[in-house]
């Protein structure tokens, strides 16, 4: 029974599993959005979300912390320079997970995992509200006459 068991072993040894969160982490973070499958996503998502998180506060500490999880200066670097200052206001939740459909030869869940303020696509989108109307202007036409004819007959009350 797994009884308040709070995280998924994907399958793995605790040292496996180590190193594949971190090397899955650390592709996170220099390309900004991987392809993996969706239980591999939803813990890279509790790994790499308070890394983030850490490098908010640019101090030697911090960087130390968050290089014993990564085990990659480049990443570090990147992630300290770039991925913290563009998430310095936003309190949270700087990773997004799209589900793609099933893998053709197992049939797993596909997903990507991305940083969310990274995206320019959704960015695009999610700025560009436009107001849609059903019906064309001239349908607005005979009602905005109608109502008008309404208006100025007196009803009988």
């Amino acid at each position: 029974m797994r009884h308040k068991k709070s995280f998924n072993h994907l399958g793995r040894t605790a040292s496996h599993r180590k190193a594949m969160l971190s090397n899955m982490a650390v592709s996170l973070i220099m390309h900004k959005r991987i392809t993996t499958t969706l239980a591999k996503a939803k813990e890279l998502k509790k790994f790499v979300e308070p890394l983030i998180t850490k490098s908010k506060d640019d101090t030697t500490n911090s960087r130390r912390v968050v290089f014993s999880y990564l085990q990659s200066k480049e990443a570090v670097t990147e992630l300290f320079k770039e991925i913290a200052v563009k998430v310095a206001e936003r309190p949270g939740g700087y990773t997004r997970i799209i589900k793609l459909g099933t893998r053709q030869g197992d049939a797993a869940e596909m997903c990507f995992i991305e940083l969310v303020d990274y995206n320019e696509n959704m960015a695009k989108t999610a700025g560009k509200k436009t107001r849609r109307r059903r019906s064309t202007k001239k349908a607005d036409a005979p009602a905005v006459e109608a109502a008008a004819t309404e208006e100025a007959t007196p009803t009988a009350e």
